[in-house]
């Protein structure tokens, strides 16, 4: 009897711990998304309204632009991915967040032409704390932001690429230059994976992989053995790679779906529980460029190289090479209340 009331008990209290259509369903459940630049930012504008307890771990390869030329001036980290990761998780939606994007304009090539305010605001913070961990925390602050970002390193690393026809370039921002195809990625040095940032995919219920660009975005925090190492030591996390909706022009166009997952797992050197891929076809460019084709990718497999791939229209209908970012936030919660359940149901037998 007592065995029968204990089981009773359980299930009451597990069917009310995972019942997603209770507001306070997600306030526990730890979230970590792992890559950078819009494809990042653009994911966390959808997954902060449904926990507090997020982290972005943010590339800082970039080499180009305002984020290139800052980097070398001043000699900090890169800040461009970092700042748009910062405005996409503030609760501040009107002008202050807009001025954070503020992007100088000017009718000469002055100083400023180019910059974006929110990465002069870092270099000046990281100059007068002496700190680019601080720079980032007090950013956050007057942002209010939901949830914490950390770079995946505080190494001042840049990306070296070797291409298929044996050219090799140092620098993120040459890549989409050379029009060849990747063959390997590499860090100009050894880097240390940012405690914080480890600690966070240590404690994850949810790591979330890209979207983004698949080379410059994705795969540099890889590179990092530590990031990579926590990522497969994390036995309890749902681990999600989001499978791009399109190629990219100067690094994937010629790439599938399939090739965009294998390249993952190539540096990732582990599997990952499932693949997002967006399974609505509306754009294929009809405009050939310089540096090729861009069209949606899907995959029409339930299961790639042993992990499960999950189906869902996630393209934005006003920009349908990019992901909405409310409905790619709604399918990895959706995933991860499956997990929950199958769990659940498991305890139970």
């Amino acid at each position: 009897m007592i065995n029968k009331v204990k089981k009773f008990a359980k299930r009451w209290w597990r069917g009310i711990k995972y019942d997603p259509s209770d507001p306070k369903y997600y306030e526990q459940v730890n979230i970590v998304a792992i890559g950078g630049g819009s494809g990042l930012s653009n994911l966390l504008e959808g997954l902060k309204y449904y926990t507090q307890n997020l982290t972005a771990i943010v590339t800082v390869t970039d080499s180009g632009t305002s984020s290139g030329r800052i980097r070398r001036e001043f000699d900090i980290l890169p800040p461009g991915d970092i700042r748009q990761c910062l405005a996409a998780l503030s609760r501040r939606n009107g002008t202050l967040r807009e001025i954070f994007e503020y992007r100088f304009k000017s009718n000469t090539d002055g100083d400023l032409n180019g910059h974006s305010f929110g990465n002069i605001w870092l270099a000046a913070l990281t100059q007068y704390f002496g700190s680019f961990e601080k720079a980032i925390e007090e950013s956050g602050n007057l942002l209010d932001i939901v949830g914490k970002v950390y770079p995946s390193t505080l190494d001042k690393v840049d990306l070296v690429c070797e291409f298929a026809n044996g050219k090799k370039i140092t620098g993120e921002s040459e890549i989409s230059e050379v029009n060849q195809p990747v063959k390997k990625l590499s860090l100009s040095k050894s880097a240390k994976a940012y405690e914080k940032a480890v600690l966070a995919i240590e404690k994850a219920n949810i790591i979330v992989i890209g979207p983004g660009s698949l080379f410059t975005s994705i795969v540099p925090n890889i590179l990092i053995s530590g990031i990579r190492e926590a990522i497969k030591n994390n036995g309890k996390a749902l681990k999600v790679f989001v499978c791009n909706v399109s190629t990219e022009r100067g690094e994937t166009e010629n790439l599938t779906a399939e090739d965009h997952i294998k390249i993952l797992l190539d540096y990732l050197e582990s599997k990952l529980d499932l693949v997002l891929v967006n399974d609505r076809i509306v754009k294929r460019s009809t405009n050939v460029h310089k540096l090729g084709e861009v069209n949606n990718i899907t995959l029409p497999a339930d299961k790639i190289f042993g992990m499960r791939v999950r189906h869902f229209d996630l393209i934005d209908s006003k920009n349908p090479l990019y992901h909405d970012n409310k409905k790619l936030a709604k399918a990895i919660m959706n995933c991860y209340d499956k997990k929950c359940q199958q769990e659940t149901e498991r305890e139970e037998k």
